[in-house]
């Protein structure tokens, strides 16, 4: 049989288990083959797996998902690849249960866009998918022969669903296209750098813990176990001499029932199984049994090499010298974990590769930890933003607030309505969040937008709606300073009711061509699941040398109006837009204090606390309108909803008290 040689091979999901063994295999035995692997980096996946391979020059680790097709097809070109390994998967079948529509996602839609990319592309010799043993479905106990590759598909749960799903369209892309497919179905693995929510590890940590192992139902179930190295051999023996169009069971005669394998770790922690083996509830259907026949793989040279006894010991060494390897896993260490799809967010410090090329995917996970009683909270979160609006007065002070707050950050050099520089800085920075507070309010004031029409449109609504999409692309949250000069007070919110604007209300106020333009993207931003919008209005911050400071403003004009307004006191509110971001809260937000000021009662307040001896002079909304182009909006906003998150929220005099005047009183 000729043997395959592959020259650029990517390998999917490459950061998680499985797959990282396989990656560092290849890169080890292989130095003349170039391996790039790709991952989105989901909660099971650590790039630490890849650390053996991080110095080699011929690898290479991309940050991305396999559902951005974009991306897929953008690596396949420029990395000249020819051989596809595919493991990138959701894998945990007590979480399919809880989340099955991010299994379909990730395991049949992501799938399937490779496929598609490999049709498009026409350069692929090799495309290797990897599947799992549960797709035959549960083997009768008193089987004592397996599955072989052409047995019926009979899975029993959304995961194993999901993963029979994605090979029918292996083995139709490979029909119908001519794609050069292999499908591997595997026992289960085990070994170094498994994520705990997997039966071996969590048993292993819990064990360390001294705490008691939970078994599902009464651990009859049996399961055949393959140490890690054994499978990445297996692979390596596929890629180079499998057989296009063919299946390949992964697998070993040597059974255990789960309550054994609890047994056995016991036996070598020196605890005794009779107190420390807890039986739980079952999930809603637990396979008996998975038995195959890996004939065919053995026919090819393979086969087993570590017995069982060597493999648990090199796993439990390998635990306890990395206990630390996951950080915080309280979550997976549940007799039943499950994951909550957030994206953007991962709980481990990344460590990164040589080369990280792009970021993409709608959805990344983390695990739930629950909050203990007695108020102990998840791990912290690792954050890094990427701002937009660097020279903009609400863009400069988020950069204090992240150095303040030790957070991460960098500032985007791309222009917003240049979607490939924003894709650069994406590729660049690696950030968790993106927030945007660039955009046109005029020079000196909006008045400047009546006379430059196109370049407001350009900044405010194209550049606004091309980084939405982008970061849509690439599973970002966009934090989004939008503006509540949207609104005047009419009929139903009359001046001095109380009664402000929500959320859900329709912009009414069209008086200026910055306001037109904030109305219109705000409205198309509500396609956009991944934006968090958030109204600010009239800002103030303690800064008051600021000419952008509402309070400077007012105290340096000859004459005022004295209208009672909704403000936006940027010393409170912009750390909460942080603590948003890190609850990934999106929607439209009014993003004030509660209550109105006027800009009397302002001026009040600068006199108190800062110049006993100043003046001003009201005059009316006519008379202003002699000495300004475009009307002013005035307004109350409704911010409810934001006190109700945040119910330590000031109401707007508080705030101009406690942030503003105090800090610079000088009476």
């Amino acid at each position: 049989m000729a043997s395959y040689k592959p020259k650029n091979i990517l390998i999917t999901g490459a950061a998680g288990f499985i797959a990282s063994h396989v990656a560092n295999r290849l890169v080890r035995n292989y130095p003349e083959y170039k391996i790039v692997v790709l991952d989105k980096l989901d909660y099971c996946s650590n790039t630490k797996n890849l650390l053996p391979s991080k110095l080699s020059p011929n690898f290479k680790f991309v940050k991305g998902d396999i559902e951005s097709a974009d991306l897929v097809n953008y690596l396949l070109i420029t990395e000249s690849i020819d051989t596809i390994m595919h493991f990138a998967a959701q894998t945990h079948v007590d979480n399919s249960f809880g989340n099955s529509f991010e299994f379909t996602k990730n395991n049949i839609y992501g799938t399937h866009v490779l496929l598609e990319a490999c049709k498009v592309t026409g350069q692929i010799r090799r495309f290797i998918h990897v599947s799992t043993d549960e797709v035959y479905g549960e083997t009768d106990e008193d089987a004592v022969v397996g599955n072989h590759e052409a047995s019926q598909l009979l899975p029993t749960n959304p995961y194993s669903a999901t993963k029979a799903g994605a090979e029918m369209l292996v083995m139709a892309y490979g029909r119908s296209y001519g794609l050069p497919v292999i499908t591997t179905r595997g026992n289960n693995v085990y070994g170094p750098n498994q994520f705990p929510e997997k039966l071996i590890p969590k048993f292993i940590l819990l064990a360390m813990r001294g705490k008691t192992l939970p078994i599902h139902g009464d651990g009859s179930n049996v399961r055949s176990y393959l140490y890690c190295e054994d499978v990445a051999e297996a692979f390596e023996v596929i890629l180079h001499k499998g057989e296009v169009g063919r299946v390949y069971n992964i697998g070993t005669k040597k059974e255990r029932r789960v309550i054994d394998v609890a047994r056995d770790i016991c036996k070598l922690f020196s605890m005794d199984p009779e107190t420390s083996i807890e039986f739980v509830e079952n999930r809603p259907f637990n396979d008996q049994r998975y038995f195959l026949d890996d004939q065919r793989l053995k026919n090819l040279g393979w086969s087993e090499r570590t017995v069982w006894e060597d493999g648990l010991k090199k796993t439990i060494k390998w635990y306890t010298q990395n206990p630390d390897w996951w950080g915080d896993v309280t979550g997976a260490l549940l007799p039943h974990p499950r994951m909550l799809m957030m994206p953007g967010s991962t709980h481990f410090d990344s460590e990164d590769g040589k080369e990280t090329s792009y970021v993409s995917g709608p959805n990344q996970a983390r695990m739930v930890v629950p909050t203990p009683k007695g108020g102990s909270s998840p791990q912290k979160q690792s954050l890094k933003f990427l701002i937009y609006g660097r020279t903009g007065w609400i863009g400069g002070l988020l950069g204090q607030l992240c150095e303040k707050q030790g957070i991460a950050f960098e500032y985007g050099k791309g222009r917003l309505e240049d979607r490939s520089s924003l894709n650069a800085d994406i590729q660049n920075i690696t950030p968790t969040h993106v927030f945007n507070a660039a955009g046109v309010t005029g020079r000196p004031n909006v008045d400047w937008c009546e006379s430059h029409k196109t370049e407001t449109i350009r900044a405010n609504v194209a550049g606004t709606l091309t980084l939405a999409d982008v970061c849509r692309d690439h599973g970002l949250l966009m934090m989004n300073f939008a503006t509540g000069c949207i609104f005047e007070y009419d009929t139903a919110h009359p001046q001095g009711s109380g009664i402000g604007f929500k959320e859900e209300d329709k912009p009414n106020f069209i008086g200026s061509f910055y306001s037109k333009t904030k109305a219109v993207v705000e409205e198309l931003l509500k396609e956009y699941d991944n934006v968090c919008t958030l109204r600010v209005r009239m800002p103030i911050s303690s800064d008051l040398n600021n000419p952008r400071n509402f309070i400077t403003k007012i105290s340096r004009y000859n004459k005022v109006v004295n209208i009672p307004n909704s403000m936006t006191v940027l010393d409170e509110l912009l750390p909460i837009s942080i603590e948003m971001a890190k609850k990934n809260l999106r929607g439209i937000w009014n993003f004030t204090n509660p209550g109105v000021v006027s800009h009397n009662e302002i001026l009040e307040m600068y006199k108190t606390y800062i110049d006993p001896k100043f003046k001003w002079e009201n005059f009316t909304l006519e008379e202003q309108a002699k000495v300004i182009v475009a009307p002013r909006s005035n307004n109350e906003m409704d911010a409810s909803k934001l006190k109700k998150e945040f119910p330590e929220l000031l109401s707007i005099k508080e705030s101009l008290i406690k942030y503003a005047f105090e800090p610079n009183r000088r009476t």
